[in-house]
């Protein structure tokens, strides 16, 4: 099944900036996305600590931290973002609980409200993403708005726990155990995806489509891809002596990068994926999200000429607030 109608196709990412309640009320209430996606979560939360766990802005180009939009930061082309967070603190049935909230008190028209899709980013074992989708689909039977399942299988900070979805086996065991979910006839299936970390050489692309075509299920567990996440092992200094703008768990700052510097390899990874999928009669339904530097009318058509059905904003949206997406849809 392709993914709910989305319109405008312009959402934010599963990023810092939608986390809480009053996040991702200001998300959906806003005219300019066509639908909001969750920050990752877990069953029982993640561990926030907020000592290891930061992110800063910096420039490009001057390889310069800067402040945050409550400090008056000016927006750039060259904006970049760079994370040592891992996943939001906030436990899934919770969220499940806010996203109910946030249809309640939205100021939207009563024709758009009930209708504007969540995408719930979910991420931990391959068991208990399963679990997560049987309590999404639960979620989904008593309300009206399409609910998506994104399952983050791409972040770099977490220790000792490298992406699966660098590895074609255990992508597979993710999808198999989605395949056991049992979902009755009358309810609406919930869409899912997979979010992808960046990809550079070809293997690691074989691998993706290897796991999406190793499914008995002719139809497959995917719906969609979002590509592409933060490209890890980066480091922005605060000075010329080495000192990292961050602190980390390993105390050396390195950690995923987002924004403007990433684009040109988002773009490369969306066109790959797409010209792979199209192969494959099986997966030419796949729709994906491409995330990655999208800040701007120009950076909107560039992701979508290369073959994403609709575009994700997460660095740019912590930098100037919800007031982005008009910008981005105006061309202002």
């Amino acid at each position: 099944m392709p993914l709910p109608i989305i319109d405008p196709p312009l959402l934010n990412s599963a990023c810092p900036w939608a986390t809480t309640k009053e996040d991702l009320q200001a998300l959906f209430d806003c005219r300019s996305t066509g639908a909001v996606t969750i920050r990752t979560s877990l069953i029982d939360g993640f561990d926030h600590n907020s000592s290891v766990h930061q992110y800063a802005f910096f420039d490009a180009i001057n390889h310069a931290p800067q402040p945050a939009k409550s400090e008056h930061a000016t927006p750039t082309s060259n904006g970049g973002s760079l994370n040592t967070l891992g996943y939001s603190p906030i436990p899934l049935a919770e969220y499940l609980s806010i996203l109910k909230k946030v249809v309640q008190d939205s100021s939207l028209p009563d024709q758009v409200r009930p209708s504007k899709p969540f995408i719930v980013s979910v991420t931990g074992s391959a068991e208990a993403v399963a679990e997560c989708y049987r309590k999404i689909q639960e979620t989904q039977a008593h309300l009206s708005n399409p609910l998506c399942m994104e399952i983050n299988l791409s972040c770099p900070n977490i220790p000792d726990k490298p992406p699966p979805a660098y590895s074609s086996f255990a992508l597979a065991e993710y999808l198999q155990a989605l395949v056991g979910v049992d979902i009755p006839a009358d309810h609406r299936r919930v869409a899912v995806g997979i979010k992808t970390p960046p990809y550079t050489y070809h293997d690691q692309y074989q691998a993706l489509i290897d796991a999406l075509l190793s499914g008995s299920n002719p139809d497959g567990p995917v719906d969609f891809i979002t590509a592409t996440n933060t490209l890890g092992s980066c480091l922005v200094l605060k000075n010329g002596d080495g000192t990292p703008a961050l602190n980390s768990a390993s105390g050396a700052g390195i950690g995923g990068m987002a924004g403007a510097p990433l684009h040109p390899l988002a773009l490369g990874n969306v066109r790959t994926i797409r010209s792979m999928l199209d192969q494959h009669e099986r997966l030419k339904s796949i729709d994906i999200i491409g995330v990655g530097g999208v800040c701007d009318k120009a950076s909107f058509e560039r992701m979508r000429s290369v073959g994403a059905a609709v575009m994700g904003v997460g660095t740019a949206l912590g930098r100037e607030g919800v007031e982005v997406f008009e910008k981005i849809i105006q061309g202002n």
